[in-house]
């Protein structure tokens, strides 16, 4: 009996030590062909089985192979397609080298002057591209306003009840210190600052590129806030022919055309556009709060490649536009008795641009720019007229070169700035206004990106400004990047800036130039806006299992404003102008933006909030500044499948704000949804913006009679409440 025990014992011992010497832990690398990336979350499985594992941050996963018979596994990873793979016996280590499943586009950024992706340069930027462009696109055909208004940290703020202008800004500031550019050229600012934005069209553009906080080295020091850089369309290899109708139940008709093509030696791209849109009252009180407007622009652009290393493109950028708002029976019936009240815009643009760039044969690259841009406006109301003419131009002479592992950019650049004033600016107790002002700024750059190893890359910039009547300013920048994994990436920046004063501020749009003096008024002439700012980003994103993909961007943000520039009042003759001066305390911006977005299948959920303060000393302490949110938060849930369908709804929050004389608004909601559906050749769309009809009228009268010579109310909150648009887009 003891026996017999003791050779069952010895033979289940037996058995026990071959199972487990049968047993082995096999290690799995799972990478990206392309790039020999790590996979991080990837889906490591035995097949026929739930046994199965998950890599970690180095893309490596164990897994137990019990027994001699060859197994298979299968890899398998979001957006890749999946690989199986037989184990055979005595196997300790296996690569899994996946493919993307579709060639996805790379996001370069042409802003920063570097031929870097997105994901590796050390400033932080936002591109809008692609398929979020085409959508914001169907959403608002006419101007770029939503497009960016979606944006944490970006507010579209409206400076007119009646011309319904708009103006940019970023984390808090007012749009001047914002720098606009087209193709990395300042076609946009100074007087036309406040309809920029309602008079560009995003059919014909690329991408949006923008950069919050201090961009002072490549384009001077009115990058204050941040700066936008609308990249357009260039010809591919094959010919684009698209034509855009857009209907909206507000009375607003766009169409837009885009044309490109190329050969060997020569390309060209064409947008013409036109816009009419009624007069609309959603709040009946009888004044607009869309005014009447007929826009027509052309933008022709001709490209010639004399050899594979040389571009040189040849542009104009022309539009028209007249806009009306006020008493709606003045607009419709001009001559009604005691129904006069209307102002008017009538602008005109045209510009040139040339870019030529040629790479030389060990990579580096000379560039030159130019633009001449002229801006005529003539702004005509019952009480007042004005009438002006900027002309800008702006000139650059770059070389960009590679020294071991420095990436560099230096250059020179000329930017003139000339306003007209014909002098027949009437103003009681004034007589005619003369606000003309000539500029001309003087630069020179230098950066140099530095991957100083493969986890830390370092940007330092310098620049020097000349002004003919300010004198010289030193901007230096710098950017430093740190990235511990392919998942972490973090940031930190700061840089100085400066802003030349002129009459062009958002209190003086407010009031339509009304009784503004001249810069350089009573004797005065205040001194330029000096700026420092900092920020500080973290970047995570990761896989979570198979479907699941998860990425999260938290910002700090700082900027201070020496010797900020305000409309000031004065009493002469007995009435009230406005003249321009500096204030002794600072303006500071500082907060933080959170963004985080989370992917499943089709799908994609958005979330973003935005906490901005900005501290304004008003003579009684430092207080919030009027008409800005403290808070703001916004929600978007996306349904999508490439190139056929998607859908969307939107919800955004606005907390509450100071109106002018410190009273507070109310918080409000806006609501909306978006469909569109896509064929090969053709598109459809419907968009249901704001349908919970969210307008400020709901919560207070937006005109003070009498008819004659209204007051308004200042803008915190959406006008035209709800209004849903349709359209289509056809390729041909």
């Amino acid at each position: 009996m003891k026996r017999s025990f003791f050779y069952a014992f010895f033979f289940g011992v037996l058995l026990f030590a071959t199972e487990v010497s049968a047993q082995s832990v096999l290690k799995v690398r799972v990478l990206d062909a392309d790039t020999q990336e790590p996979l991080v979350g990837a889906t490591i499985q035995i097949a026929g089985t739930t046994q199965g594992t998950i890599t970690d941050l180095n893309g490596e996963g164990q897994i137990t192979v019990s027994g001699t018979e060859p197994i298979s596994l299968v890899a398998s990873f979001v957006g890749y397609s999946s690989v199986k793979r037989k184990v055979v016996t005595g196997t300790n280590e296996l690569v899994f080298n996946l493919e993307p499943e579709e060639a996805l586009d790379e996001v370069i950024v042409t802003a920063t002057r570097s031929s870097r992706t997105i994901e590796d340069i050390p400033i932080r930027m936002e591109v809008i591209s692609g398929e979020e462009l085409d959508e914001k696109a169907a959403m608002n055909s006419t101007n770029i306003a939503m497009l960016l208004r979606e944006s944490s940290g970006i507010q579209m703020q409206q400076t007119s009840t009646n011309s319904a202008n708009q103006t940019l800004r970023i984390q808090g500031l007012d749009g001047r210190y914002t720098q606009l550019l087209r193709d990395g050229l300042p076609l946009y600012g100074g007087f036309s600052s406040g309809l920029s934005i309602m008079q560009i069209p995003p059919l014909d553009l690329r991408q949006v590129e923008v950069i919050k906080g201090s961009a002072s080295t490549l384009y001077g020091g009115g990058a204050i806030a941040g700066l936008v850089n609308l990249v357009s369309k260039t010809p591919g290899s094959e010919p684009e022919r698209s034509v855009m109708l857009n209907q909206t139940t507000a009375g607003g008709t766009t169409l837009n055309t885009f044309l490109s093509g190329r050969n060997e030696k020569r390309g060209f791209t064409l947008y013409a556009s036109a816009n009419r849109q009624q007069p609309y009252d959603p709040n009946k009180d009888d004044f607009s709060d869309i005014p009447r407007v007929r826009g027509i622009a052309l933008n022709p652009k001709v490209f010639f490649y004399p050899s594979e290393r040389t571009t040189l493109s040849i542009g104009l950028n022309s539009s028209y536009e007249a806009r009306e708002g006020g008493d709606i029976v003045a607009i419709e019936n001009e001559g009604v008795s005691g129904r006069s009240f209307s102002e008017e815009n009538y602008t005109g643009r045209l510009g040139s641009l040339i870019n030529f760039v040629h790479t030389t044969s060990n990579g580096s690259q000379w560039s030159f720019k130019n633009s001449v841009n002229l801006f005529a406006r003539n702004i005509d109301s019952p009480i007042y007229s004005f009438y002006g003419e900027q002309l800008a131009s702006f000139s650059e002479l770059a070389y960009n070169f590679k020294v071991a592992k420095h990436e560099l950019v230096t250059g020179m650049n000329l930017v003139s700035d000339h306003f007209s004033d014909p002098g027949d600016n009437f103003m009681p107790g004034l007589g005619d206004v003369d606000r003309s002002y000539n500029f001309l700024t003087a630069g020179v750059f230098a950066q140099d990106t530095w991957e100083v190893s493969e986890q830390n890359t370092l940007e330092l910039g310098l620049r020097t400004d000349f002004n003919n009547e300010y004198g010289a300013v030193l901007l230096p920048r710098f950017s430093w990047m740190v990235k511990p994994s392919k998942q972490l990436t973090m940031r930190l920046g700061g840089g100085r800036g400066y802003k030349l004063p002129t009459i062009f501020l958002e209190e003086a749009e407010q009031r339509a130039f009304t009784r503004v003096l001249p810069y350089n008024a009573l004797n005065q002439q205040p001194e330029m806006e000096r700026s420092w700012g900092s920020n500080f980003d973290v970047n995570f994103r990761t896989a979570l299992g198979d479907d699941w993909t998860l990425s999260a961007n938290q910002l700090f943000f700082l900027t201070q404003l020496d010797k900020p520039v305000f409309l000031n009042e004065v009493e002469m003759d007995g009435f009230t102008n406005y003249y321009l001066s500096n204030r002794q305390e600072p303006v500071v911006s500082k907060g933080f933006e959170s963004n985080l977005k989370l992917g499943y299948d089709h799908w994609k959920l958005f979330l973003q909030y935005a906490l901005t303060q900005v501290n304004v000393d008003e003579g009684s302490g430092y207080r919030q500044k009027a008409i800005t949110p403290k808070h703001a938060a916004g929600f978007v849930l996306m349904y999508e499948k490439h190139e056929s369908f998607r859908i969307g709804y939107e919800l955004y929050y606005t907390g509450s704000q100071y109106r002018y004389d410190r009273s507070s608004t109310p918080d409000f909601w806006i609501m909306g949804i978006m469909a569109m559906k896509e064929w090969e050749k053709f598109s459809v769309f419907l968009n249901f913006e704001n349908f919970t009809d969210t307008r400020q009228s709901r919560y207070q009268s937006m005109v003070t009679p009498p008819y004659n010579n209204p007051a308004f109310a200042e803008v915190w909150a959406p006008t035209d409440g709800f209004v849903s648009n349709g359209g289509f887009i056809f390729h041909f």
